[in-house]
């Protein structure tokens, strides 16, 4: 991977007044520069967080959009072999597509394999295409820290679709409906039933569930989990922001790539009439509103843990709770009473004796 270009340096650098010379290169399309940029996003030092805020400023104004596309699914349905099948129908059609695939971290060592590359092998060689495998680190609902961001990014390069990869963990999985304008659910064949109807959470969310792998022996398999999702989809009350008929159960094969035209032309059909009715721009606007709340509640527990006497509190408070002599409900109500009160400085040490 390529390192991150120098940041700037000294006080009055802290926020680039001339334009960052990654972004040109993003704005080209640049797939070095692109990776580049995603590196620097991802990071967490102080620096690196100015360099990247100005950066995405930058792009920001450029005003590119793309189609922005989520795909979850349990391990093993076949989300990676669906998505470079998928991809290099729509570069065929001449499309760019850029690809954000979030792979599940180590709870123990934080580590990922990131293995999305080799998984899309004749995906990751079109020069149409872009594939940036991220680790999920303690991010959950299936996403990134920083995959609201990296979409950004792939938009202002110029690619026409951006496909997002969840870590495909289960029902949690809702968050990438907060960054994308369709959710796709890959589903297994025999996988599904009715009961599924009543579920709340990522049935709720989904556009189009596509159960895969709908060939060779498995095809009449496929065929009654796909009546059984459809069934169960009726169940779900409609949303203000579907047209009719959807959402909607289909069949697809990513192996032998059939079924994938035909659900293409829905997603299209799908985007075409939330722009034409205003719902696109509603929802983009909603999502934006959403992910700054969420970078200010980020950047206030960053704070919190950043300052020392906060800190020092907070594990107090934990010990307490942790011993049983508080509740947790009870030490956080103390915590939050600390921090909205006027604290003096703490007292500066004095010197011992023969110092």
């Amino acid at each position: 991977m390529s390192a991150v270009d120098p940041p700037p340096t000294g006080p009055s650098d802290a926020r680039p007044a001339v334009p960052d010379p990654l972004a040109a290169e993003v704005l080209a399309g640049n797939r070095r520069a692109i990776a580049r940029a995603i590196t620097l996003i991802e990071s967490r030092r102080a620096d690196h967080r100015e360099r990247a805020a100005a950066l995405l400023e930058q792009v920001r104004k450029a005003g590119r959009q793309a189609l922005r596309i989520g795909l979850s699914g349990t391990p093993g349905v076949g989300k990676s072999t669906f998505i470079e099948t998928f991809g290099l129908m729509l570069t065929g059609k001449g499309l760019k597509v850029a690809v954000l695939a979030v792979d599940p971290s180590s709870a123990r060592s934080g580590g990922s394999i990131l293995g999305d590359k080799t998984r899309m092998e004749r995906l990751s060689r079109d020069p149409n295409a872009f594939i940036r495998p991220s680790p999920s680190q303690t991010q959950l609902g299936g996403v990134a820290r920083r995959t609201r961001e990296a979409v950004s990014l792939c938009e202002a390069a110029g690619f026409d679709v951006v496909l997002i990869e969840t870590v495909g963990v289960g029902q949690s999985e809702t968050m990438v409906a907060d960054m994308t304008d369709l959710f796709l659910l890959l589903m297994a064949p025999a996988g599904g039933d009715e009961l599924q109807g009543v579920k709340r959470g990522i049935m709720e969310i989904a556009d189009i569930i596509l159960v895969n792998k709908a060939d060779g022996d498995l095809k009449p398999a496929a065929t009654r989990t796909c009546a059984d999702y459809a069934g169960a989809l009726r169940l779900l009350r409609k949303r203000p922001q579907d047209p009719d008929g959807f959402p909607k159960a289909m069949m697809v094969s990513a192996v032998e790539a059939t079924g994938l035209e035909t659900a293409w032309d829905e997603m299209q059909t799908l985007a075409a009439w939330r722009r034409d009715t205003g719902v696109f721009e509603a929802r983009r606007a909603d999502q934006a509103r959403h992910w700054f709340e969420e970078e200010v509640r980020q950047g206030l527990l960053a704070r919190l843990t950043g300052d020392a006497a906060a800190r020092a509190e907070l594990e107090r408070l934990g010990r307490d709770v942790a011993q049983g002599h508080a509740a947790p409900s009870a030490a956080a109500r103390d915590m939050l009473e600390w921090l909205g009160t006027d604290r003096p400085a703490p007292p500066e040490e004095l010197p011992e004796a023969g110092e």
